[in-house]
């Protein structure tokens, strides 16, 4: 077991009060880094700053990490830039856990501004701006990837202190039940890892890294034999992936089915079952889920039940599986009764997505996979919104920079969000399907051809966006914030034709209900999301009749 846990983050997300209090819960010891920084320097943070420079700065912070990392049954509060430096992550993963606390970049400016208040003897530099929100939206911005290497994050916005230490007692202890990650090579292509009651396990994000498959897949499991699961829409990336695997020496073999949302049935698992028989497959060889989020939930519910479980590994080729369905462990199949009917919890063992097959795909699956990008926007990262609105030329040509780090950037809020809720049981994880409920009705109503599935959830946000406006969560200039972008990137807001009945009658067989009732995830900010399972079957009715105007500027101006 890891001897101790380092809590960092951005300024103002309670790292010393909360580092308290679950020192005192196991009754280690407190060790706040900045105090030990000031004692050895022998003159405030700020005087270091102002008269030495950040690089002198971060020598000393360094020097004073590496010393009291040693020590064992610790809570270490550290300064929020501490884990920009590579060195300094790597000292803390040896010894111990990596803890981030996260805000919003509004939740960060009021508390500043309140601790200013409440102390006006204290320094606030990040306040000291013209523009202060845009200073930290700028520093948080850049450190964002590095706070993603953290073991565990916890969201701290709309919680109480005590309640934050909480979910930093219960990671540390699922964590030091499974056990860290095995460290891997290319970990500068790592976005983020998934830790889960099961295991955990490395996302790599990268552009042109699909090369190393093979390397990464002898390092982590030695020379097994690989199953490659696709289909017919990108068997060329198969095919190239199981040329690296020969070159490796890794023995494999390729099965693919016809693309599409009705592939993923029942009779499509029987005929994956009966092939990994004939070529005597085994739990401790690997399957390789080479393709979308068909692919992967098709491959992956086959490696959870054949065998009782045998690994397997995401290699998503679309936008919509890099960003979601490849992380999670959410894997399942249709039933006729309705979508993903039929599946299971089972993590993968490892997900790694190269950005540069997104250029070989048709226009319109790139298109859809942003609608979950923008969804993790407007649930959890303004940031991330702002991003998509800002830099829409370069996405929308795939720019391999641009685009690469608004990938890691989704991809990083949906690992955390799992690591954090594995299966959906806190309320956590189930803020991520705003928009499906509609969305996933709309797909069955129609058989699943009419939309691709980031189309349906487009429109199944803006019906979501419309009832959150209706219970007085969001404004109307937000509602109309969010059509913007997602009429920016081509994305349907609106569904002229839709069948009212159809879809309310789809919308009964949605699984995330308590007792009766739907549980609708709502907007309440942008940037913040949350749940209410007590929508009128009138106000749902409302919504519908809503997104399916036809015509689009008028129904904006009808809200």
């Amino acid at each position: 077991m890891k001897a101790n846990i380092f809590i960092t983050g951005f300024s103002a997300t309670g790292k010393t009060s909360v580092g308290r209090e679950v020192a005192l819960a196991l009754k280690w010891e407190f060790i706040d880094l900045d105090e030990k920084i000031v004692a050895k320097a022998g003159e405030s943070i700020n005087s270091i700053f102002s008269g030495k420079g950040e690089n002198h700065f971060r020598s000393i912070e360094s020097e004073v990490l590496r010393e009291y990392a040693k020590g064992s049954n610790q809570v270490i509060s550290t300064g929020g830039g501490i884990i920009t430096t590579p060195e300094n992550i790597q000292v803390m993963e040896s010894h111990g856990f990596i803890i981030c606390l996260e805000a919003t970049v509004e939740t960060v400016f009021k508390r500043l501004q309140d601790q200013d208040k409440s102390d006006s003897n204290i320094i606030r530099p990040l306040l000291d701006t013209p523009d202060p929100i845009c200073k930290i939206r700028s520093l948080k911005n850049h450190r964002q990837s590095y706070y993603s290497r953290a073991h565990w994050t916890v969201h701290t916005d709309n919680i109480t202190q005590s309640q934050v230490a909480s979910e930093i007692l219960r990671g540390w202890q699922i964590l030091s039940t499974s056990g860290s990650v095995r460290q891997h090579t290319n970990t500068e292509d790592l976005a983020a890892v998934v830790h889960t009651s099961s295991n955990s396990y490395p996302i790599w994000v990268g552009w042109g890294i699909i090369k190393t498959i093979g390397d990464r897949i002898l390092n982590m499991m030695g020379p097994t034999t690989t199953y490659i699961i696709t289909d017919t829409g990108v068997e060329h990336i198969a095919s190239n992936i199981s040329s690296i695997l020969d070159v490796n020496g890794i023995q494999n073999h390729i099965y693919s089915f016809p693309s599409g949302e009705r592939s993923k049935n029942l009779k499509n698992v029987r005929n994956l079952y009966g092939w990994l028989a004939k070529l005597n497959a085994e739990r401790g060889h690997l399957i390789l889920a080479v393709g979308g989020g068909v692919v992967g939930d098709l491959a992956g519910y086959v490696a959870a039940t054949y065998l009782r479980g045998i690994a397997f590994a995401q290699i998503p080729t679309s936008v919509l599986a890099m960003m979601d369905a490849s992380i999670g462990g959410k894997v399942a199949v249709d039933l006729p009764e309705g979508k993903n009917l039929v599946g299971a919890f089972y993590q993968p063992q490892f997900v790694m997505s190269d950005v540069q097959a997104l250029i070989s795909l048709p226009k319109r699956q790139v298109t859809s996979g942003w609608a979950e990008a923008i969804k993790h926007g407007l649930i959890l990262d303004s940031t991330l919104l702002e991003s998509f609105e800002n830099d829409f030329d370069k996405i929308n040509s795939l720019d391999p920079e641009v685009t690469t780090e608004v990938v890691r950037q989704s991809v990083s809020i949906k690992a955390h969000m799992v690591s954090q809720d594995e299966k959906e049981t806190l309320g956590i994880r189930i803020l991520l399907n705003y928009g499906h409920t509609i969305g996933h009705a709309i797909e069955s109503s129609t058989g699943y051809d009419k939309f691709l599935h980031g189309e349906a959830v487009s429109i199944g946000m803006m019906g979501a966006a419309y009832i959150s406006n209706k219970k007085g969560l969001i404004t109307t200039d937000q509602m109309k914030r969010q059509f913007e972008v997602l009429n920016l990137y081509g994305l349907p807001a609106f569904y002229p034709d839709i069948d009212i009945p159809a879809t309310t009658l789809a919308l009964r067989s949605d699984k995330k209900t308590s007792g009766k009732n739907i549980r609708w995830v709502l907007l309440k900010d942008i940037g913040s999301a949350t749940t209410d399972n007590n929508i009128s079957q009138s106000l749902v009715q409302e919504a519908l009749t809503y997104i399916s105007q036809k015509q689009y500027k008028n129904a904006m101006k009808n809200i």
